[in-house]
């Protein structure tokens, strides 16, 4: 099964230095851009659909065989040392 895992930064966290692995980085939260569609409308907004308190950063896709082993990459992932987490999400297939 495929997972995403979301590497998050506290916001106003440093993120100068490079991931390991095949990490794909992501520009800051500034240059984001949230879709949402209400009553057939797309509506844009400036910004990431994150809180201010942290924001997504990079994201890595794995593969693994249930969620307690994409759990245990995610604890192992390069970027816990920086303060922030790793949301990990199932891909639907």
């Amino acid at each position: 099964m495929k997972y995403l895992l979301f590497v998050c930064l506290p916001a106003g966290a440093e993120d100068a230095r490079p991931f390991d692995g095949a990490t794909a980085r992501l520009r800051p939260p500034d240059d984001a851009t949230t879709v949402r569609v209400e009553d057939d409308e797309v509506l844009l907004s400036d910004g990431p659909f994150t809180g201010d308190d942290a924001y997504v950063t990079a994201v890595d896709l794995v593969e693994a065989d249930d969620l307690d082993e994409a759990i245990a990459l995610a604890a192992r992932h390069s970027c816990l040392v920086r303060g922030g987490p790793v949301e990990v999400r199932p891909v639907w297939e």
